[in-house]
């Protein structure tokens, strides 16, 4: 059965097609019972809006794109939580599409993104994307653009992230202040910045509190993995077997390297402790309990989709445009797999 339209509906009630679609949208110079007989008909008929259509009068679809790296990772399931609380106060609904963190599939979704005329985009890049010409592409037709968690500042448009040096910075503070000395770094790939970032702040933590830091202790974690973290762990006490405390940049690693230590019986926080970062949902089950660094992932998503609903806003009112980088704050969330500050006497 074909779709009903404003033509069908007009057709029925003898009216102008320009009446029904003012009727549906009550304007006041349509009167109330013309209004009744076109609802109640338009509801009889299950006539639906043609979306399309709409949009290119409009040129507004009120769809917001999104494009995450992972289907299968909590922090980007509460952001997404985060985001479609926020755009559906303001009526959007959301596509989301999955880059499987492949800078060619990243690619094919922007152009999706694009051809299906979506008001805005926010995205968290893939860890394989080193160039930016598909984002610069965005900004070139003038659609909103709004990056986060995994950004890059080559582009210019607004961006929602966390402090990833100072709130790693603090991780390995912290762990000085319990004792150790000999800390590795279970890092990420080169790509995108917040792995860099979480680097600088480990070892600017080391620095400060005169240690040096030692390029051996560094294990880059390509797909962080929990594969890698066990891994890494154990050719980590291989080569370093005096190593006091391994800061893992995700807690997918740090699972990977606890679960090295438990069956090689090294003795967690006792011999090594192990700092995570994210506060993933299963850190408080894990034996034992996996210390931390929690990141605001709701609020990442309502604050990048605030960001971009109200550049899309000033966009439609042809208002300038100003863009925005925002940092929320972590904390740490202190378990088992680490000791007690160290107090003077």
């Amino acid at each position: 059965m074909s779709q009903v339209t404003l033509k069908d509906i007009a057709s029925i009630l003898g009216v102008s097609v320009t009446t029904v679609s003012k009727a549906l949208k009550d304007y006041p110079d349509i009167s109330d019972d013309t209004k009744h007989a076109v609802k109640l008909l338009a509801e009889k008929l299950n006539y639906k809006p043609n979306i399309h259509a709409v949009t290119l009068r409009s040129n507004q679809s009120k769809t917001i794109g999104v494009i995450l790296p992972k289907v299968d990772h909590q922090f980007f399931a509460e952001t997404i939580t985060g985001i479609i609380s926020e755009a559906n106060i303001h009526g959007y609904q959301v596509i989301v599409l999955f880059s499987d963190e492949s800078m060619a599939m990243e690619e094919k979704q922007v152009d999706l993104l694009l051809e299906k005329r979506v008001d805005g985009i926010l995205m968290s890049l893939a860890n394989e994307t080193n160039r930016y010409d598909h984002l610069h592409k965005v900004v070139k037709n003038q659609v909103p653009l709004v990056l986060f968690d995994k950004i890059t500042r080559q582009v210019n448009c607004s961006k929602v992230i966390i402090d990833d040096e100072k709130a790693a910075s603090k991780a390995v503070e912290h762990l000085i202040k319990t004792g150790c000395r000999k800390i590795a770094l279970f890092g990420g790939p080169k790509f995108p910045s917040n792995y860099n970032s979480r680097l600088k702040g480990y070892t600017k933590a080391l620095e400060k509190h005169g240690i040096t830091p030692d390029e051996s202790l560094v294990y880059i974690c390509e797909d962080l993995s929990i594969a890698e973290g066990r891994e890494n762990a154990k050719e980590l006490l291989q080569a370093h077997p005096d190593t006091d405390a391994i800061f893992c940049i995700t807690d997918h690693i740090a699972l990977g390297a606890i679960s090295y230590l438990n069956d090689a019986n090294i003795s967690i926080p006792d011999q090594i402790s192990v700092m995570g970062f994210s506060n993933w949902l299963i850190t408080p089950y894990i034996k034992p309990h996996l210390s931390t660094v929690d990141q605001p992932s709701v609020q990442i998503g309502k604050e990048s989709a605030s960001l971009l609903i109200d550049e899309i806003h000033r966009k439609n009112k042809k208002l300038p445009v100003e863009f925005y980088e925002i940092k929320l704050q972590t904390h740490l969330v202190l378990r088992e797999t680490t000791k007690a500050i160290v107090t003077s006497k």
